[in-house]
């Protein structure tokens, strides 16, 4: 009945009448996304009879309520085919001043018109193909970038940049040729740098440095909105940006891996926003070109080293509280570095390793970024490594055992999902230089296994990337305990006595046997099948790792 009155009313009454009508239906409706199949004809008879309303001249009032009953009803996919036309596209462009004119955005009135026009765009492009394509034949995504230009230091229209960019998000998600096309023609990546910088307030201290405000307000939601559409179309235009090939492009992607390093300094209104934002930063500078992630880290000046140390020394010793503050901030500085942004990331992925569910979305592009970041950087390495896997003191408890970052990981090293389990194990692995000996100090062998087997270092040594050399880093009480404790297990046993001693050669003798007529069972009934290491530490079946060796010897003895 609703679908018939305001149907009724479009096609018949005056503008006035055709807004009351449609602002009820849109009240109505507002929270509407599953519609009635018996009235799906009503549907599309009133949204073309809406488009016939919008080619008129009618109040900017009556506009709105229009677009905004369009919005609604373009939720529906089934009802998009017959009113999804060049024609109807062309009218929503207009109106959002996606049309070939050069009109400025002076008009404070038509914002509400721009703002539900492209509201209606992002809904009929992601649920109509055919809108899809006619996007491409009308060049939408250029005509998307004029807009951004004329408004992107405007903060009074953040609604109008707000789903401008979403709809370039929606549009760039779709079809690849609009993202190479955003890339070269269109010089997307910096443009929506500069929404980014423009949403930020970033001001540049040095070439890729900004000047940080710990104390200044959190970005308004406005703000926030705009700067997480910008960041998910981003992604979408640098997702294949794994090589850099020219100067330029390294200069183009340092400045926006410095914006999302001030991205990741601040917060929005609230704290599930600040999340949206950094998750968002995260995924886009894991297409950053690991070459041009040395920008997230940058020298302390001297005024800062001096500021820091005077900080540290001024603090009377009952102030605890400010002293454990400064403490706190000087642990973001390493080796004359400040890692900031570092241990903001590293304070994320252990907040997503809390949440305990959604590793693979939510912890895997945070926990391959520092993988990365660790693996080109020393400095980042180094400063991980003491957060991560500091020098062993207690060694009494296994190293999954307890709540400490390391414990953590070192649990998501036997994890369910393959994906989750590798990054976690490829992180301390890098932060060990991709030694085993050290890996296996701080996994144990048990957890460490996984990885070793499918890397081929079951048997030692250490992977294929060139690392300085180490220091010994063992504390006192790690000697000291290093002859008892479980390789295995990695952590500190006391001597068990061993069950043998009491018995007989004959009892040794029965039970070895024993033992190896289970293993014989299990084996030719195939419940277990005897492995072996091959030359290159692969794991292989037995037979076939000894033929391997018996023919290594015979080519030795040939030699000899």
């Amino acid at each position: 009945m609703d679908e018939e009155r305001a149907l009724y009313i479009v096609r018949a009454g005056e503008a006035g009448a055709i807004e009351r009508v449609l602002r009820d239906y849109s009240d109505k409706h507002r929270a509407t996304f599953k519609f009635e199949s018996a009235d799906e004809d009503k549907r599309k008879k009133l949204c073309e009879g809406i488009f016939k309303v919008l080619v008129k001249e009618v109040p900017t009032t009556c506009q709105v309520s229009c677009l905004e009953v369009l919005r609604i009803l373009s939720r529906d996919k089934k009802i998009l085919v017959p009113v999804t036309t060049k024609e109807n596209m062309q009218i929503l462009m207009r109106l959002a001043k996606l049309h070939e004119s050069d009109d400025s955005l002076e008009k404070v009135s038509e914002f509400p018109v721009i703002v539900e026009s492209l509201k209606c765009l992002c809904n009929i492009v992601f649920n109509s193909q055919m809108a899809q394509q006619l996007s491409l034949e009308l060049n939408l995504a250029a005509k998307l970038c004029n807009l951004l230009r004329k408004c992107k230091d405007r903060k009074f229209i953040n609604d109008i940049k707000c789903f401008d960019l979403r709809l370039l998000f929606v549009l760039s998600l779709l079809h690849t040729d609009i993202r190479s096309q955003l890339r070269y023609e269109l010089q997307g990546l910096p443009l929506l740098t500069q929404i980014l910088e423009s949403a930020f307030s970033i001001k540049w201290t040095d070439e890729y440095e900004s000047a940080i405000d710990h104390n200044g307000p959190p970005l308004s939601p406005q703000e926030t909105d705009c700067a997480i559409e910008a960041l998910k179309a981003l992604f979408n235009v640098t997702v294949d940006s794994w090589k850099v090939h020219k100067e330029s492009d390294s200069h183009q992607f340092r400045v926006m891996a410095a914006v999302l390093r001030h991205c990741l300094l601040i917060v929005g209104p609230t704290e599930d926003k600040t999340e949206e934002l950094h998750s968002n930063a995260v995924n886009l500078l894991s297409n950053v070109p690991v070459s041009c992630l040395d920008v997230l880290i940058c020298p302390l000046t001297h005024e800062e080293t001096a500021q820091e140390a005077a900080t540290l020394d001024e603090l009377p010793s009952d102030k605890t509280t400010e002293k454990d503050t400064a403490l706190k901030n000087s642990t973001m500085v390493y080796n004359g570095m400040n890692m900031e942004a570092i241990h903001v990331l590293l304070n994320f992925m252990e907040k997503r390793i809390d949440k305990g569910s959604s590793y693979r979305e939510g912890l895997t592009p945070v926990l391959s970024l520092l993988t990365e970041c660790s693996r080109a950087h020393r400095n980042i390495r180094k400063f991980l490594k003491d957060q991560v896997l500091p020098p062993l003191r207690d060694v009494t408890n296994r190293p999954e055992v307890g709540s400490t970052v390391r414990n953590k990981l070192v649990r998501l090293m036997t994890h369910v999902d393959l994906g989750v389990k590798q990054i976690a194990a490829e992180f301390l692995f890098v932060l060990c230089k991709e030694r085993v000996d050290s890996l296996l100090k701080y996994t144990g062998y048990g957890n460490a296994a996984g990885l070793l087997a499918a890397r081929g270092l079951l048997a030692g040594g250490r992977g294929d990337n060139w690392y300085s050399e180490d220091e010994d880093t063992d504390t006192e009480e790690y000697k000291n305990a290093k002859p008892n404790i479980n390789l295995i297990t990695g952590h500190l046993e006391e001597p068990m006595p061993n069950p043998i001693d009491e018995m007989t050669e004959e009892q040794k003798e029965y039970e070895a046997m024993k033992l190896v007529n289970m293993l014989d069972k299990l084996s030719r009934e195939e419940l277990l099948k005897p492995m072996g290491l091959k030359p290159d530490g692969t794991i292989t079946p037995l037979e076939e790792a000894l033929s391997q060796y018996s023919v290594i010897e015979e080519t030795s003895s040939d030699t000899d």
